[in-house]
């Protein structure tokens, strides 16, 4: 009786593990089936071949890809990226705010302030260099010190 039971339940057993076999076997033969569609058996080996040729290659690409990005970031700081604009009114008799201090920058706040200082009479353009945010060899007035700030984007 007890041993009808156990044998009962060892092929039910035996039954639901080959029927799990069985699904999992015929799911991978299917996924290789997909894999090899239109592909002879005799051509197989150098379809893997190209394959393997192919990453190859792909990985040399991304590698000198990678480097010429890497170089690309090292050149882009040194191009215009920041800009600042300040209007103001330097002189009472002149109404509106008709001059300006322009700052442009790296990427390394390196560049120059442009001001312009209008009055009635003569319109007079400046240049002075800028390193790092700070000037070189000349004072800032506080416009063009501004103008630096909003190139950075400082408050």
């Amino acid at each position: 009786m007890m041993s009808d039971n156990f044998f009962f339940l060892l092929n039910g057993f035996i039954f639901l593990w080959l029927g799990t076999l069985t699904f999992f076997l015929f799911r991978t033969i299917r996924h290789y089936q997909k894999l090899t569609e239109g592909i002879e058996k005799k051509h197989l080996q150098a379809v893997l071949e190209k394959i393997l040729k192919n990453l190859g290659e792909e990985k040399k690409q991304i590698a000198t890809l990678s480097k010429r990005v890497k170089k690309l970031e090292k050149e882009n700081l040194f191009n215009i990226q920041k800009i600042g604009l300040v209007r103001f009114n330097p002189f009472s008799e002149v109404g509106g705010n008709q001059s300006f201090s322009l700052a442009l920058l790296d990427g390394e706040d390196s560049g120059l302030v442009i001001s312009s200082l209008h009055s009635r009479e003569v319109t007079r353009i400046y240049a002075k260099p800028v390193k790092k945010g700070k000037a070189v060899g000349y004072q800032l007035s506080t416009e063009e010190i501004q103008a630096i700030k909003n190139a950075r984007k400082i408050d």
